[in-house]
Protein backbone atom coordinates (compact mmCIF):
# COMPACT_ATOMS: atom_id res chain seq x y z
CA UNK A 1 0.00 0.00 0.00
CA UNK A 2 1.38 3.39 -1.02
CA UNK A 3 1.60 5.96 1.78
CA UNK A 4 -1.00 8.69 1.39
CA UNK A 5 0.65 12.13 1.23
CA UNK A 6 -0.05 14.66 3.94
CA UNK A 7 -2.09 17.70 3.01
CA UNK A 8 -1.19 21.30 3.71
CA UNK A 9 -3.40 23.18 6.14
CA UNK A 10 -5.03 25.09 3.27
CA UNK A 11 -5.78 21.89 1.38
CA UNK A 12 -7.54 20.56 4.47
CA UNK A 13 -9.30 23.92 4.78
CA UNK A 14 -10.55 23.75 1.19
CA UNK A 15 -11.80 20.18 1.62
CA UNK A 16 -13.97 21.30 4.53
CA UNK A 17 -14.86 24.88 3.55
CA UNK A 18 -18.32 23.98 2.23
CA UNK A 19 -19.30 22.98 5.77
CA UNK A 20 -19.38 26.69 6.62
CA UNK A 21 -22.32 27.32 4.31
CA UNK A 22 -24.11 24.06 5.05
CA UNK A 23 -24.00 24.71 8.77
CA UNK A 24 -25.13 28.28 8.25
CA UNK A 25 -28.23 26.75 6.69
CA UNK A 26 -28.58 24.23 9.51
CA UNK A 27 -28.22 27.03 12.09
CA UNK A 28 -30.93 29.11 10.48
CA UNK A 29 -33.11 26.01 10.44
CA UNK A 30 -32.36 25.08 14.07
CA UNK A 31 -32.96 28.56 15.49
CA UNK A 32 -35.94 29.56 13.34
CA UNK A 33 -37.98 26.58 12.15
CA UNK A 34 -39.94 26.29 15.42
CA UNK A 35 -40.58 30.01 15.15
CA UNK A 36 -41.64 29.76 11.49
CA UNK A 37 -43.93 26.78 12.07
CA UNK A 38 -45.47 28.48 15.13
CA UNK A 39 -46.14 31.61 13.09
CA UNK A 40 -47.74 29.43 10.40
CA UNK A 41 -50.06 27.82 12.96
CA UNK A 42 -48.32 24.87 14.65
CA UNK A 43 -49.02 24.53 18.40
CA UNK A 44 -46.37 23.90 21.04
CA UNK A 45 -47.10 20.20 21.57
CA UNK A 46 -47.08 19.37 17.86
CA UNK A 47 -43.73 21.03 17.11
CA UNK A 48 -41.66 17.88 17.80
CA UNK A 49 -43.78 15.96 15.29
CA UNK A 50 -43.07 18.54 12.58
CA UNK A 51 -39.37 18.36 13.43
CA UNK A 52 -39.37 14.61 12.75
CA UNK A 53 -39.24 15.53 9.05
CA UNK A 54 -35.58 16.52 9.47
CA UNK A 55 -34.09 13.29 10.86
CA UNK A 56 -36.46 11.17 8.78
CA UNK A 57 -35.04 12.70 5.61
CA UNK A 58 -31.53 12.04 6.88
CA UNK A 59 -32.42 8.46 7.68
CA UNK A 60 -33.62 7.87 4.14
CA UNK A 61 -31.16 9.98 2.18
CA UNK A 62 -27.73 9.48 3.74
CA UNK A 63 -27.23 5.70 3.26
CA UNK A 64 -28.43 5.93 -0.34
CA UNK A 65 -26.19 8.88 -1.16
CA UNK A 66 -23.27 7.31 0.72
CA UNK A 67 -23.54 4.06 -1.22
CA UNK A 68 -23.91 5.89 -4.54
CA UNK A 69 -20.93 8.16 -3.89
CA UNK A 70 -18.74 5.13 -3.09
CA UNK A 71 -19.34 3.93 -6.66
CA UNK A 72 -19.16 7.29 -8.49
CA UNK A 73 -16.14 8.59 -10.41
CA UNK A 74 -16.52 11.38 -12.97
CA UNK A 75 -15.09 14.76 -13.95
CA UNK A 76 -16.42 16.33 -10.72
CA UNK A 77 -14.86 13.60 -8.60
CA UNK A 78 -16.31 10.92 -6.37
CA UNK A 79 -18.20 12.92 -3.74
CA UNK A 80 -18.35 16.26 -5.59
CA UNK A 81 -21.46 15.62 -7.72
CA UNK A 82 -23.58 14.83 -4.68
CA UNK A 83 -22.19 17.70 -2.64
CA UNK A 84 -22.94 20.19 -5.42
CA UNK A 85 -26.36 18.78 -6.32
CA UNK A 86 -27.52 18.77 -2.71
CA UNK A 87 -26.32 22.35 -2.24
CA UNK A 88 -28.34 23.61 -5.20
CA UNK A 89 -31.55 22.02 -3.91
CA UNK A 90 -30.81 23.22 -0.35
CA UNK A 91 -30.39 26.83 -1.51
CA UNK A 92 -33.66 26.74 -3.46
CA UNK A 93 -35.47 25.26 -0.44
CA UNK A 94 -34.10 27.99 1.82
CA UNK A 95 -35.42 30.62 -0.59
CA UNK A 96 -38.89 29.05 -0.59
CA UNK A 97 -39.58 27.90 3.00
CA UNK A 98 -40.11 31.27 4.74
CA UNK A 99 -42.48 32.25 1.90
CA UNK A 100 -44.99 29.49 2.68
CA UNK A 101 -47.76 32.06 3.18
CA UNK A 102 -47.48 33.06 -0.50
CA UNK A 103 -48.83 29.69 -1.71
CA UNK A 104 -51.83 29.52 0.60
CA UNK A 105 -54.16 29.41 -2.42
CA UNK A 106 -52.65 26.12 -3.61
CA UNK A 107 -52.33 24.13 -0.37
CA UNK A 108 -52.53 24.63 3.40
CA UNK A 109 -49.75 27.01 4.38
CA UNK A 110 -48.53 24.79 7.23
CA UNK A 111 -48.32 21.79 4.87
CA UNK A 112 -46.18 23.76 2.42
CA UNK A 113 -43.93 24.89 5.27
CA UNK A 114 -43.51 21.29 6.36
CA UNK A 115 -42.73 20.11 2.81
CA UNK A 116 -40.11 22.83 2.36
CA UNK A 117 -38.62 21.96 5.76
CA UNK A 118 -38.32 18.30 4.76
CA UNK A 119 -36.89 19.16 1.34
CA UNK A 120 -34.43 21.63 2.85
CA UNK A 121 -33.19 19.17 5.46
CA UNK A 122 -33.06 16.32 2.96
CA UNK A 123 -30.87 18.37 0.64
CA UNK A 124 -28.66 19.37 3.58
CA UNK A 125 -28.15 15.66 4.19
CA UNK A 126 -27.41 14.96 0.52
CA UNK A 127 -24.66 17.55 0.76
CA UNK A 128 -23.41 16.74 4.25
CA UNK A 129 -22.98 12.96 3.98
CA UNK A 130 -20.46 12.96 1.07
CA UNK A 131 -18.60 15.77 2.85
CA UNK A 132 -17.99 13.49 5.84
CA UNK A 133 -16.67 10.79 3.52
CA UNK A 134 -14.62 13.32 1.54
CA UNK A 135 -12.61 14.23 4.64
CA UNK A 136 -11.93 10.54 5.28
CA UNK A 137 -10.96 10.04 1.62
CA UNK A 138 -8.58 12.97 1.35
CA UNK A 139 -7.02 13.31 4.80
CA UNK A 140 -4.45 10.65 5.83
CA UNK A 141 -4.90 8.91 9.23
CA UNK A 142 -2.14 10.94 10.89
CA UNK A 143 -4.05 14.17 10.10
CA UNK A 144 -7.58 12.97 10.93
CA UNK A 145 -7.77 14.87 14.22
CA UNK A 146 -6.74 18.05 12.38
CA UNK A 147 -9.13 17.32 9.51
CA UNK A 148 -12.20 16.80 11.67
CA UNK A 149 -11.26 19.65 14.02
CA UNK A 150 -10.95 22.01 11.04
CA UNK A 151 -14.30 20.75 9.88
CA UNK A 152 -15.74 21.42 13.34
CA UNK A 153 -14.30 24.96 13.33
CA UNK A 154 -15.86 25.79 9.96
CA UNK A 155 -19.18 24.22 10.94
CA UNK A 156 -19.36 26.34 14.05
CA UNK A 157 -18.24 29.50 12.29
CA UNK A 158 -21.10 28.98 9.85
CA UNK A 159 -23.44 28.30 12.74
CA UNK A 160 -22.47 31.59 14.41
CA UNK A 161 -23.20 33.52 11.23
CA UNK A 162 -26.51 31.75 10.67
CA UNK A 163 -27.65 32.09 14.27
CA UNK A 164 -27.03 35.83 14.64
CA UNK A 165 -28.22 36.85 11.17
CA UNK A 166 -31.90 37.53 12.06
CA UNK A 167 -30.79 39.41 15.19
CA UNK A 168 -28.37 41.59 13.21
CA UNK A 169 -30.96 42.34 10.54
CA UNK A 170 -33.45 43.42 13.21
CA UNK A 171 -31.20 45.30 15.63
CA UNK A 172 -28.54 46.73 13.32
CA UNK A 173 -30.33 47.11 10.00
CA UNK A 174 -33.83 47.63 11.47
CA UNK A 175 -35.53 44.90 9.44
CA UNK A 176 -38.82 44.03 11.16
CA UNK A 177 -38.94 40.87 13.29
CA UNK A 178 -42.74 40.74 13.52
CA UNK A 179 -45.42 39.69 11.07
CA UNK A 180 -49.17 39.08 11.06
CA UNK A 181 -50.46 35.66 12.09
CA UNK A 182 -49.83 33.11 9.35
CA UNK A 183 -46.80 34.95 7.95
CA UNK A 184 -43.06 34.98 8.62
CA UNK A 185 -41.18 38.12 9.70
CA UNK A 186 -39.02 39.92 7.11
CA UNK A 187 -35.85 39.46 9.22
CA UNK A 188 -36.22 35.67 9.04
CA UNK A 189 -37.10 35.70 5.33
CA UNK A 190 -34.01 37.75 4.42
CA UNK A 191 -31.83 35.60 6.68
CA UNK A 192 -32.84 32.52 4.69
CA UNK A 193 -32.13 34.30 1.40
CA UNK A 194 -28.64 35.31 2.53
CA UNK A 195 -27.94 31.91 4.10
CA UNK A 196 -28.93 30.05 0.95
CA UNK A 197 -26.61 32.18 -1.19
CA UNK A 198 -23.64 31.67 1.15
CA UNK A 199 -24.32 27.92 1.33
CA UNK A 200 -24.12 27.58 -2.43
CA UNK A 201 -21.01 29.76 -2.73
CA UNK A 202 -19.03 27.89 -0.05
CA UNK A 203 -19.87 24.49 -1.52
CA UNK A 204 -18.78 25.66 -4.96
CA UNK A 205 -15.45 26.67 -3.39
CA UNK A 206 -14.85 23.15 -2.04
CA UNK A 207 -15.99 21.38 -5.22
CA UNK A 208 -13.75 23.43 -7.52
CA UNK A 209 -10.77 23.85 -5.16
CA UNK A 210 -10.48 20.20 -4.12
CA UNK A 211 -9.07 17.66 -6.55
CA UNK A 212 -10.22 14.23 -5.46
CA UNK A 213 -7.92 11.27 -6.02
CA UNK A 214 -8.34 9.31 -9.24
CA UNK A 215 -9.44 5.68 -8.80
CA UNK A 216 -5.90 4.34 -9.25
CA UNK A 217 -4.40 6.74 -6.70
CA UNK A 218 -7.21 6.13 -4.23
CA UNK A 219 -6.76 2.37 -4.50
CA UNK A 220 -3.02 2.68 -3.91
CA UNK A 221 -3.40 4.91 -0.85
CA UNK A 222 -6.17 2.80 0.70
CA UNK A 223 -4.75 -0.63 -0.12
CA UNK A 224 -7.60 -1.57 -2.48
CA UNK A 225 -7.86 -3.14 -5.89
CA UNK A 226 -8.22 -0.52 -8.60
CA UNK A 227 -11.10 -2.38 -10.26
CA UNK A 228 -12.58 -4.56 -7.52
CA UNK A 229 -15.26 -7.09 -8.31
CA UNK A 230 -18.75 -5.79 -7.72
CA UNK A 231 -19.96 -7.21 -4.43
CA UNK A 232 -23.49 -8.05 -5.49
CA UNK A 233 -24.34 -9.39 -2.04
CA UNK A 234 -24.33 -5.78 -0.81
CA UNK A 235 -26.70 -4.41 -3.46
CA UNK A 236 -30.40 -3.69 -2.93
CA UNK A 237 -32.47 -3.93 0.24
CA UNK A 238 -31.16 -7.35 1.25
CA UNK A 239 -27.63 -6.16 0.61
CA UNK A 240 -28.23 -3.26 2.96
CA UNK A 241 -29.15 -5.62 5.78
CA UNK A 242 -26.12 -7.79 4.99
CA UNK A 243 -24.05 -4.62 5.29
CA UNK A 244 -25.46 -4.09 8.78
CA UNK A 245 -24.16 -7.54 9.76
CA UNK A 246 -20.57 -6.48 9.04
CA UNK A 247 -20.89 -3.16 10.85
CA UNK A 248 -17.76 -2.58 12.97
CA UNK A 249 -18.29 -2.93 16.72
CA UNK A 250 -16.91 0.55 17.24
CA UNK A 251 -19.84 1.96 15.26
CA UNK A 252 -22.35 0.06 17.38
CA UNK A 253 -20.71 1.29 20.59
CA UNK A 254 -20.66 4.86 19.31
CA UNK A 255 -24.34 4.48 18.43
CA UNK A 256 -25.23 4.40 22.11
CA UNK A 257 -23.33 7.62 22.77
CA UNK A 258 -24.89 9.19 19.70
CA UNK A 259 -28.39 8.23 20.86
CA UNK A 260 -28.12 10.18 24.11
CA UNK A 261 -26.25 13.08 22.48
CA UNK A 262 -28.67 13.66 19.61
CA UNK A 263 -31.76 13.03 21.75
CA UNK A 264 -30.54 16.00 23.81
CA UNK A 265 -29.71 18.19 20.80
CA UNK A 266 -33.12 17.63 19.22
CA UNK A 267 -34.86 18.74 22.40
CA UNK A 268 -32.68 21.85 22.56
CA UNK A 269 -33.46 22.85 18.97
CA UNK A 270 -37.20 22.33 19.40
CA UNK A 271 -37.72 23.76 22.87
CA UNK A 272 -35.14 26.49 23.51
CA UNK A 273 -37.40 29.20 22.07
CA UNK A 274 -40.49 28.35 24.17
CA UNK A 275 -38.32 27.58 27.21
CA UNK A 276 -36.65 30.98 27.01
CA UNK A 277 -39.85 32.91 26.32
CA UNK A 278 -41.63 31.26 29.28
CA UNK A 279 -38.78 30.95 31.79
CA UNK A 280 -37.00 34.26 31.13
CA UNK A 281 -39.44 36.62 29.40
CA UNK A 282 -42.47 35.32 31.33
CA UNK A 283 -44.62 34.64 28.27
CA UNK A 284 -47.72 32.49 28.58
CA UNK A 285 -47.66 28.88 27.36
CA UNK A 286 -48.46 28.84 23.65
CA UNK A 287 -47.62 32.52 23.08
CA UNK A 288 -45.69 32.74 19.80
CA UNK A 289 -46.81 36.09 18.37
CA UNK A 290 -46.31 38.71 21.10
CA UNK A 291 -43.40 41.15 20.94
CA UNK A 292 -41.86 39.53 24.03
CA UNK A 293 -42.00 36.12 22.34
CA UNK A 294 -40.38 37.51 19.20
CA UNK A 295 -37.65 39.13 21.28
CA UNK A 296 -37.03 35.76 22.95
CA UNK A 297 -36.81 34.18 19.50
CA UNK A 298 -34.20 36.73 18.44
CA UNK A 299 -32.22 36.06 21.62
CA UNK A 300 -32.24 32.33 20.87
CA UNK A 301 -30.28 33.23 17.75
CA UNK A 302 -27.69 34.95 19.94
CA UNK A 303 -27.53 31.98 22.31
CA UNK A 304 -27.12 29.52 19.45
CA UNK A 305 -24.45 31.77 17.96
CA UNK A 306 -22.83 31.74 21.40
CA UNK A 307 -22.57 27.98 21.69
CA UNK A 308 -21.36 27.76 18.09
CA UNK A 309 -18.72 30.43 18.75
CA UNK A 310 -17.49 28.61 21.85
CA UNK A 311 -17.49 25.36 19.85
CA UNK A 312 -15.39 27.00 17.13
CA UNK A 313 -12.90 28.24 19.74
CA UNK A 314 -12.72 24.83 21.41
CA UNK A 315 -12.16 23.24 18.00
CA UNK A 316 -8.91 25.20 17.68
CA UNK A 317 -7.54 23.36 20.73
CA UNK A 318 -9.30 20.04 20.25
CA UNK A 319 -6.70 18.53 17.90
CA UNK A 320 -3.81 18.97 20.32
CA UNK A 321 -5.97 17.95 23.24
CA UNK A 322 -7.11 14.75 21.50
CA UNK A 323 -3.55 13.95 20.45
CA UNK A 324 -2.38 14.39 24.05
CA UNK A 325 -5.10 12.78 26.19
CA UNK A 326 -7.02 10.74 23.61
CA UNK A 327 -10.21 11.14 21.61
CA UNK A 328 -12.40 9.26 24.09
CA UNK A 329 -11.35 11.45 27.00
CA UNK A 330 -12.06 14.63 25.03
CA UNK A 331 -15.40 13.23 23.79
CA UNK A 332 -16.64 12.04 27.18
CA UNK A 333 -15.49 15.19 28.96
CA UNK A 334 -17.17 17.44 26.42
CA UNK A 335 -20.51 15.64 26.85
CA UNK A 336 -20.21 15.81 30.64
CA UNK A 337 -19.72 19.59 30.54
CA UNK A 338 -22.59 19.95 28.08
CA UNK A 339 -25.02 17.94 30.19
CA UNK A 340 -24.33 19.99 33.31
CA UNK A 341 -24.73 23.19 31.28
CA UNK A 342 -28.20 22.19 30.06
CA UNK A 343 -29.36 21.48 33.59
CA UNK A 344 -28.01 24.80 34.89
CA UNK A 345 -30.51 26.77 32.74
CA UNK A 346 -33.25 25.74 35.18
CA UNK A 347 -31.78 28.16 37.72
CA UNK A 348 -31.62 31.14 35.34
CA UNK A 349 -35.00 32.89 35.11
CA UNK A 350 -36.51 36.36 35.14
CA UNK A 351 -34.63 39.36 36.47
CA UNK A 352 -34.66 43.07 35.75
CA UNK A 353 -34.21 44.42 32.24
CA UNK A 354 -30.57 45.30 31.60
CA UNK A 355 -28.82 47.06 28.73
CA UNK A 356 -26.22 45.03 26.82
CA UNK A 357 -23.65 46.19 24.30
CA UNK A 358 -23.02 43.27 21.93
CA UNK A 359 -20.61 45.26 19.72
CA UNK A 360 -22.75 44.57 16.67
CA UNK A 361 -25.70 46.26 18.40
CA UNK A 362 -27.16 47.18 21.76
CA UNK A 363 -30.18 45.48 23.28
CA UNK A 364 -32.34 45.43 26.43
CA UNK A 365 -33.01 41.94 27.84
CA UNK A 366 -33.87 40.35 31.21
CA UNK A 367 -30.74 39.77 33.33
CA UNK A 368 -31.14 35.99 33.22
CA UNK A 369 -31.20 36.07 29.40
CA UNK A 370 -27.64 37.36 29.49
CA UNK A 371 -26.69 34.70 32.04
CA UNK A 372 -27.86 31.99 29.64
CA UNK A 373 -24.70 32.74 27.66
CA UNK A 374 -22.69 31.00 30.41
CA UNK A 375 -24.16 27.49 29.88
CA UNK A 376 -23.74 28.06 26.14
CA UNK A 377 -19.97 27.74 26.75
CA UNK A 378 -20.41 24.16 27.97
CA UNK A 379 -22.97 23.33 25.30
CA UNK A 380 -20.54 24.63 22.68
CA UNK A 381 -17.77 22.39 24.00
CA UNK A 382 -20.14 19.41 23.80
CA UNK A 383 -21.22 20.36 20.28
CA UNK A 384 -17.62 20.61 19.07
CA UNK A 385 -16.89 17.15 20.47
CA UNK A 386 -20.02 15.67 18.88
CA UNK A 387 -19.11 17.08 15.47
CA UNK A 388 -15.54 15.80 15.43
CA UNK A 389 -14.66 12.98 17.83
CA UNK A 390 -17.16 10.27 16.74
CA UNK A 391 -16.05 10.63 13.13
CA UNK A 392 -12.35 10.68 14.01
CA UNK A 393 -12.83 7.49 16.07
CA UNK A 394 -15.07 5.81 13.51
CA UNK A 395 -13.07 6.58 10.37
CA UNK A 396 -10.20 4.40 11.62
CA UNK A 397 -12.51 1.37 11.82
CA UNK A 398 -14.22 1.56 8.41
CA UNK A 399 -13.14 -0.14 5.16
CA UNK A 400 -12.02 2.51 2.67
CA UNK A 401 -14.10 1.08 -0.18
CA UNK A 402 -17.30 1.35 1.90
CA UNK A 403 -16.54 4.61 3.68
CA UNK A 404 -19.51 6.47 2.16
CA UNK A 405 -22.17 3.86 2.82
CA UNK A 406 -21.00 3.24 6.39
CA UNK A 407 -20.93 6.99 7.07
CA UNK A 408 -24.49 7.01 5.75
CA UNK A 409 -25.50 4.13 7.97
CA UNK A 410 -23.87 5.94 10.90
CA UNK A 411 -26.38 8.71 10.30
CA UNK A 412 -28.99 6.32 11.71
CA UNK A 413 -27.40 7.08 15.07
CA UNK A 414 -28.20 10.75 14.50
CA UNK A 415 -31.63 10.45 12.90
CA UNK A 416 -32.97 7.62 15.08
CA UNK A 417 -32.79 9.39 18.45
CA UNK A 418 -34.24 12.55 16.94
CA UNK A 419 -37.23 10.64 15.57
CA UNK A 420 -37.80 8.98 18.94
CA UNK A 421 -37.48 12.34 20.67
CA UNK A 422 -39.95 13.86 18.24
CA UNK A 423 -42.49 11.12 18.89
CA UNK A 424 -42.38 11.28 22.68
CA UNK A 425 -41.20 14.79 23.62
CA UNK A 426 -44.57 16.46 23.11
CA UNK A 427 -46.31 13.92 25.34
CA UNK A 428 -43.64 14.28 28.04
CA UNK A 429 -44.05 18.07 27.98
CA UNK A 430 -47.83 17.86 28.14
CA UNK A 431 -48.36 15.10 30.69
CA UNK A 432 -45.38 15.54 33.01
CA UNK A 433 -44.44 19.23 32.82
CA UNK A 434 -47.75 20.95 32.01
CA UNK A 435 -46.27 22.77 29.04
CA UNK A 436 -43.27 24.23 30.93
CA UNK A 437 -40.59 23.83 28.26
CA UNK A 438 -37.62 24.55 30.55
CA UNK A 439 -37.94 21.07 32.03
CA UNK A 440 -37.39 19.60 28.57
CA UNK A 441 -34.00 21.35 28.55
CA UNK A 442 -33.24 19.62 31.86
CA UNK A 443 -34.20 16.28 30.26
CA UNK A 444 -31.72 17.10 27.50
CA UNK A 445 -29.03 17.59 30.13
CA UNK A 446 -29.68 14.23 31.76
CA UNK A 447 -29.56 12.55 28.36
CA UNK A 448 -26.20 14.12 27.55
CA UNK A 449 -24.78 13.00 30.89
CA UNK A 450 -25.77 9.44 29.99
CA UNK A 451 -23.98 9.92 26.67
CA UNK A 452 -20.82 10.95 28.51
CA UNK A 453 -21.00 7.80 30.63
CA UNK A 454 -21.46 5.65 27.50
CA UNK A 455 -18.17 6.85 25.98
CA UNK A 456 -16.36 4.64 28.51
CA UNK A 457 -17.56 1.52 26.68
CA UNK A 458 -16.37 2.56 23.19
CA UNK A 459 -13.43 0.46 21.95
CA UNK A 460 -11.42 2.26 19.29
CA UNK A 461 -8.75 1.11 16.90
CA UNK A 462 -5.38 2.25 18.15
CA UNK A 463 -3.48 4.59 15.83
CA UNK A 464 -0.74 7.10 16.35
CA UNK A 465 -3.33 9.78 17.10
CA UNK A 466 -6.04 7.87 18.96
Amino acid sequence: MKKQPKLSFWQIWNVSFGFLGIQMGFALQSANVSRILSNLGADLHSLPLFWIAAPLMGLIVQPIVGSASDRTWNRFGRRGPYILGGAIVAAISMFLMPNASMVVKFMPVLLFGLIMFALMDGSFNITMQPFRALVADMVPPSQRNLGYSTQSFLINTGAVLGSILPFILTNSLHVSNTAPAGQVSPSVIWSFYIGGAILLASVLWTVFRTKEYAPKEYAEYKGLEENPKVETQYKGILGFFRMLKITPKTMLQLAIVQFFSWFALYIMWVYTTPALSQHVWGCAIGDSTSQASQNAGDWVGILFAGYSLFAAIFSLFMTKLANKIGRKTVYGGALLIGGLSYISTLFLSGGEIIHLNLLITQVDVPASAALWLIPMIGIGIAWAGILAMPYAILSESLPADKMGVFMGIFNFTIAGPQIISGLIAGSILKHFFDGQAIYMIVIAGVSMLLGSLSVIFVKQKQTENS
